[in-house]
């Protein structure tokens, strides 16, 4: 089992999901959308250091597990 998040808010970094997804409101949508997915299935695609539903959708982000297409 994979160590659990220490860092708080500062995990995973802002800058790192943005290389991701170009805009933090963009960001914030497909991360709440994912959480909602991830506490309703308890669903998801890695080991995650997060243990709160936004923060492993958020690492599944960063690790590029997440396709989604804005218009």
């Amino acid at each position: 089992m994979s160590e659990k998040n220490v860092e708080g808010l500062r995990y995973p970094s802002i800058d790192e999901l943005l290389k991701r997804i170009d805009s933090k409101y963009k960001l914030a949508y497909t991360a709440a959308m994912r959480a909602k997915i991830i506490r309703e299935k308890e669903d998801t695609t890695i080991e995650a250091k997060c243990v709160k539903p936004v923060g492993i959708a958020l690492e599944e982000i960063r690790e590029g597990k997440i396709d989604i297409e804005f218009e």
